[in-house]
């Protein structure tokens, strides 16, 4: 049990990447004092929180409701995390890409910080994933929800000390952590579509 617990919790610091968010957050900030920074890191995080759980609510019975098979969200699912880890060890990074799009830093809160820093299309897919309800129980449904909600609220801090933080690390070393972050969520998304086309052919039998 403690071993599962940690395995998804390393899992999800891969897929919502905190370190990364710190550039992002830097950025979208440079403009605001202190105290506006810190109401956007906890504002953004609890945006990000809530679109999570929105999702590993409903996001199953969406796609239920579109007749769309386990096993084939499990496949696609795990196809788009691969993607999404491919430009995170190849593309230019999650920080540079996200900090690109900032053209608004009225309404940087929601975007880019909330989503698509924290809130990730990869990290949604990942909660949906974790949360199937074919396969666990609402306890276990329930503890992933806790975790999700450390996870980002470990976000949440690093944001709040991001000027520490970057200053520590710097640029290159938050690339760095950035891309094994990629490695370890490309091996989940090939595990998630290995499990799916396994589940697929024994059905067919």
């Amino acid at each position: 049990m403690f071993a599962a617990i940690v395995t998804k919790i390393l899992f999800m610091i891969a897929v919502i990447d905190p370190l990364g968010s710190v550039p992002v957050y830097l950025e979208a900030t440079k403009h605001f004092d202190l105290k506006y920074k810190r109401k956007v890191a906890i504002r953004a995080s609890i945006v990000a929180f809530l679109i999570l759980l929105f999702f590993i609510l409903v996001g199953q019975l969406i796609l239920e409701g579109m007749q769309v098979s386990l096993d084939a969200f499990q496949i696609s699912g795990g196809v788009i995390l691969f993607l999404f880890a491919l430009t995170m060890i190849f593309g230019e990074g999650k920080p540079e890409s996200e900090k690109h799009s900032i053209k608004d830093y009225k309404h940087v809160t929601i975007f880019p910080v909330a989503i698509p820093s924290i809130a990730s299309p990869g990290a949604i897919m990942a909660v949906v994933l974790m949360t199937d309800n074919h396969l666990y129980t609402i306890e276990e449904q329930f503890i992933t929800i806790l975790l999700v909600l450390f996870v980002v609220v470990l976000t949440m801090l690093l944001l709040l000390a991001a000027n520490g933080v970057q200053k520590r690390v710097g640029e290159y070393g938050i690339t760095v952590i950035s891309k094994i972050m990629g490695l370890i969520l490309a091996s989940y998304a090939v595990q998630s579509i290995l499990s799916g086309l396994r589940d697929f052919f024994v059905i067919l039998k």
